[in-house]
């Protein structure tokens, strides 16, 4: 179980004033995964079979558009199929695919312009320069060839291939820190007693706003002390300083398990794939959320963030995850994530938690994943 606490929180559930679109297509009832099968680990010896009906020819999507400052975003069909992947390589000029390991499960391996991307055949885990990223639907094995789902693909893969480590700037310096909780929402309880993620969540943010005005940011809080702050308040803030970027930061908590530790960076789920964390909410694969405009760039956020998180010694990589029960990030019109620092339910990493000298390498470590305006990955329209 992860999250802020073991139960629904305030700030996860959906706020009157978040609007929610169906999307036109229809569901495949084969491609909804439970929470349990997508936290699982990777399978060892269990027989694989397609999820959903495999076309003689799957086509290969295009990638969406790209958003600039004078084009808004676009939503563009995707046809839902299973698709070879090295026909999708082929297509797409790379010719780095290698097999790995050999049956019932091989590893894949594609050499992509900005790192090394694994798949594992039968497993929603992958690896993007030893970062882990949760996939939508597990690739499968097909007449002896691997087919990777069209939706990771359009949503995982293509962000990745496109990720820079110098991309353009983003036509705006202005970033919205979310200090998750506060005021009689104390968010997760540490096993240290006295102490709460609210707390602890509001001097990440502090320690991190000095790095990133130092970076070159404009950085604005929707909370600087104690108080709650409603989800639709903290979407309204965003839009009035019409924020470049928006980042919530939480700690996380396993309820009674004392042995989940680690950190984990969330963004939003696209439409028609199933969320990695659903912690009881309903995961409508129908629904579209304004965020979902910025799913590449939520991803490519994302994984920069938690590539910097994890490069802390000693900390456990739980991943980047898609969820959809995140009312801070459904509403918003800019990239957005919300990452969770550590587990203080776990006593040594609420030990860690506790000491300012680690909050203040947590706060680096989101601040050099951001990096400067300079250095983010798209423009986003005004």
């Amino acid at each position: 179980m992860a999250g802020c606490a073991t139960a629904p929180r305030a700030d996860y559930a959906r706020s009157p004033a978040d609007p929610v679109v169906e999307s036109p297509t229809p569901v495949l009832s084969e491609t909804v995964v439970s929470a349990e099968a997508i936290l699982a680990p990777p399978p060892e010896h269990a027989p694989i079979t397609p999820a959903i009906p495999v076309p003689a020819a799957p086509p290969v999507t295009n990638p969406p558009p790209v958003v600039t400052r004078n084009m808004p975003p676009v939503a563009v069909p995707i046809v839902e199929a299973w698709v070879p992947l090295a026909k999708w390589c082929g297509a797409k000029g790379l010719s780095g695919l290698t097999r790995q390991t050999g049956t019932p499960h091989p590893t894949y391996q594609i050499q992509l312009p900005q790192g090394l991307l694994v798949l594992h055949v039968g497993s929603l885990h992958a690896t993007f320069n030893g970062v882990q990223i949760r996939l939508g639907f597990a690739p499968q094995m097909i007449g002896g060839q691997p087919f990777v789902h069209s939706l990771d693909l359009a949503k995982t893969v293509e962000p990745l291939q496109h990720l820079s480590d110098i991309p353009a700037g983003f036509g705006g310096a202005v970033i919205l820190l979310d200090p998750g909780h506060g005021g009689p929402d104390a968010g997760a309880a540490s096993v240290l007693r006295g102490h709460s993620e609210k707390d602890f969540a509001l001097d990440w943010a502090l320690r991190l706003r000095s790095l990133l005005v130092a970076q070159g940011w404009q950085v604005h809080l929707t909370r600087t002390n104690d108080v709650e702050v409603p989800v639709a308040v903290r979407a309204q803030m965003a839009e009035s300083l019409r924020a470049s970027l928006f980042v919530s930061l939480h700690l996380n908590s396993a309820g009674v398990n004392r042995t989940e530790s680690g950190v984990e960076t969330y963004c939003l789920t696209p439409a028609r794939m199933p969320s990695s964390l659903t912690r009881g909410y309903p995961d409508d694969l129908r629904a579209s959320f304004p965020n979902n405009l910025f799913d590449a760039q939520n991803l490519q956020l994302a994984v920069r963030v938690h590539r910097a998180l994890t490069s802390i010694p000693g900390t456990t990589d739980r991943g980047v995850r898609r969820a959809r029960f995140l009312g801070v990030l459904r509403p918003q019109q800019r990239p957005a994530i919300l990452v969770e620092g550590g587990y203080l339910s776990q006593p040594a990493e609420a030990r860690l938690i506790a000491t300012t000298a680690h909050r203040q390498k947590l706060a680096e470590a989101v601040a050099r994943g951001i990096g400067t305006p300079r250095q983010q990955i798209a423009e986003i329209p005004h």
